[in-house]
């Protein structure tokens, strides 16, 4: 039952109205009971059991925690240790255990030994296994730390693992900044209600409208890349940089408007990451709650560690102090980002397209910015003028299509015959001639594509200086009806549902 599905809008709506007329201090076990009923609905009813593991392992390591004194530091670092095993341990063997098979096979393969050397193994994953983990597992270094106090109900806890919208596609949630809204009571606010209904519209737009059409083009060319090369992949990679951006953005504008009507208030995920100067820029744009955790959870700490701080003094008095510490944060930061690449998925194509080809980008941002700025002021270049503000744009979404293409292939082989297809043969002329019809989107369906791109992009524009739904909040009456109406029957009229279409499914709800 997804998110964009009609049953699932009914099960919403009768939930919407049972929680604000129950009393508002059953409302968080309420909140509880759907998700457990949600996870029933999706056919992830006996998969309950690893999300239910993780937050009593949770429970358990964090009230131990609670009571042991600062002192027993070793104790507590023995807790912390089990409790983090017991998580990281569930999430590998569900998603990674096929993964370590495959590349130590790869590897035997590589030095002449059989074709496969261990049999691999198939498990179901539960809805959002990588989203809770993370969410809980913050939670438990937060109460260790002693930046957040451990929860002595278990079933709000579990709340907080297990909030079904949360569950389809983020956001990684932090239980000192957002937990307590889970469990305070709300009264019904119709304005509030409104706004996440019309946020929720719009990422039905985003993705029936946009993503589901441009996936049409994406499906046909990596399909068959050999019979679409040069243009059509470069066309292609472009459609699935929009496609997968529409697609969980939507979904993030879905789940944060559900959660806004019920008084719940979840941090953004996006923030308009197509405008980024530079990868690191569009990182911080892009994913900014998996961003953030992974700062906060693994590169401050990998900092912090004796190694590291060995590393780092070791390096400043061989290469000064600037650049010895910048070479031990380089080395930290490909910890992160192989950590990142891994996280999307149990596939060299993940590790690379979303982890270490944008570990390699960022390094050489950072060693090249000074001597690229030395040149253009040399040549008396405008460095922060409109038209190099544009080309960094540009770079930057071309440098990420790249990342993307390795996201999006069937694998790493595949994706790099695809570049070398791509660079190899030269054919703009089938962006022109009529060819690009032939990849399953008529001139009807790409003109309305291209037009909700378009729209999508002059909102993008606005949100820059204010939130556009206040701006329209703010309009006549009249006019806010006819806007909001138009964007529900354009969803309703124009949103993709051609052969194959499957509503539930979001790219990433399998993280």
């Amino acid at each position: 039952m997804g998110i964009t599905s009609f049953y699932f809008l009914c099960f919403f709506a009768v939930l919407l109205i049972l929680y604000y007329c129950i009393p508002r201090r059953f409302q968080w076990g309420f909140l509880l009971l759907c998700s457990v009923v949600y996870c029933l609905l999706a056919g992830q009813g006996f998969l309950l059991v690893y999300p239910i593991v993780s937050v009593s392992a949770c429970y358990v390591g964090t009230r131990l925690l609670s009571r042991l004194p600062e002192k027993e530091e070793g104790k507590r670092r023995g807790v912390l240790t089990l409790t983090i095993l017991v998580n990281i341990g569930i999430l590998f063997v569900l998603k990674y255990v096929n993964f370590l098979i495959n590349t130590i096979d790869g590897i035997a393969s590589l030095l002449g030994g059989p074709e496969r050397i261990i049999a691999g193994m198939d498990f179901l994953v539960p809805l959002g296994v990588s989203f809770y983990t993370f969410s809980l597992l913050g939670y438990v270094m937060d109460v260790y730390y002693g930046l957040a106090k451990p929860q002595k109900n278990w079933g709000k806890l579990a709340l907080y693992g297990l909030y079904f919208p949360n569950l389809i596609s983020g956001p990684i949630l932090k239980y000192r900044e957002h937990a307590e809204q889970f469990f305070a009571p709300h009264a019904f606010d119709y304005g509030q209600v409104t706004r996440g209904f019309q946020r929720m519209v719009w990422g039905f737009f985003k993705k029936l409208v946009i993503a589901e059409r441009l996936g049409v083009i994406v499906n046909t060319v990596y399909g068959d890349y050999e019979g679409y090369p040069g243009a059509y992949i470069w066309a292609a990679t472009v459609c699935y940089a929009f496609q997968l951006y529409t697609d969980f953005s939507g979904c993030m504008d879905i789940v944060l408007g559900m959660s806004e009507s019920l008084g719940i208030i979840l941090p953004e995920n996006f923030q308009m990451p197509f405008f980024s100067k530079s990868v690191s820029e569009y990182w911080r744009r892009w994913h900014i709650t998996l961003g953030v955790w992974m700062k906060d959870y693994v590169f401050y700490p990998l900092m912090r560690t004796n190694g590291f701080t060995r590393l780092n003094k070791s390096w400043k008095n061989k290469f000064g102090k600037k650049r010895g510490k910048q070479y031990a944060t380089f080395v930290a930061m490909f910890v992160l980002w192989l950590t990142v690449g891994i996280w999307h998925g149990g596939d060299w194509k993940f590790v690379i397209g979303s982890g270490l080809l944008h570990w390699f980008y960022i390094v050489a941002e950072e060693l090249l910015a000074p001597p690229c700025a030395r040149v253009m002021e040399k040549l008396r270049i405008n460095a922060e003028g409109c038209f190099i503000a544009g080309v960094r744009i540009l770079r930057t979404f071309f440098l990420v299509c790249i990342g993307d293409l390795f996201f999006r292939a069937d694998s790493v082989g595949a994706a790099f015959s695809m570049l070398g297809e791509a660079v190899s043969i030269w054919n703009l002329n089938v962006l022109w001639d009529g060819s690009f019809f032939q990849l399953g989107l008529d001139g009807i369906e790409m003109a309305v594509a291209f037009a909700s791109l378009l729209l999508l992009w002059v909102v993008s524009l606005l949100e820059r200086t204010g939130s556009v739904r206040e701006r329209i909040a703010k309009r006549p009456l009249p006019l806010r009806w006819v806007l909001w109406y138009a964007l529900l029957f354009a969803v309703i009229l124009l949103g993709y549902y051609g052969p194959g279409y499957s509503a539930s499914e979001f790219i990433y709800q399998g993280f």
